[in-house]
């Protein structure tokens, strides 16, 4: 269907810019500003929706839903369920980061997660990129095998 593939393109794409560019979800101390860095920080704000919880939280889920469903959906004359492999494992592994940092964020008990999800989340920026990667190919070649 072709809208879990604009879904699944547009997701991957936002989930790793975030991933990338962000360090971890924990609030920050917010310092006022004078002169002309508040005009710098009037355009940074126009993206704060992103540092929003709540929006990653909804992304997190929707990224792992699109994925999973990417693999079930097939688009017109493509191979069920490895023509779409690397954008369905991006929007899932992506979501998977975005949902892990909102648990340990808003979790009171302390988060030690096994070795493999704990590499994962470690090399989080690696994931963003590989996330915008293959949103970018995806959206340039959709019929190739595997995107």
């Amino acid at each position: 269907m072709l809208q879990f593939y604009f879904l699944s393109v547009l997701l991957n794409l936002v989930t790793g810019l975030i991933l990338f560019c962000s360090t971890d979800m924990e609030s920050k101390d917010v310092v006022p500003v004078e002169g002309a860095e508040q005009e710098t920080a009037k355009k940074n704000d126009a993206l704060g929706f992103m540092d929003n919880r709540n929006f990653r939280l909804v992304l997190g889920v929707l990224a792992v839903l699109v994925g999973f469903m990417k693999l079930l959906s097939v688009v017109q004359n493509d191979v069920p369920v490895i023509g779409d492999l690397l954008p369905s494992v991006a929007g899932i592994v992506g979501g998977f980061c975005i949902l892990v940092e909102y648990y340990k964020t808003s979790s009171t008990v302390e988060f030690n997660p096994p070795s493999p999800v704990r590499f994962v989340m470690e090399n989080h920026k690696a994931v963003g990129v590989f996330c915008i990667v293959v949103a970018v190919v995806h959206f340039v070649f959709p019929k190739v095998l595997f995107l």
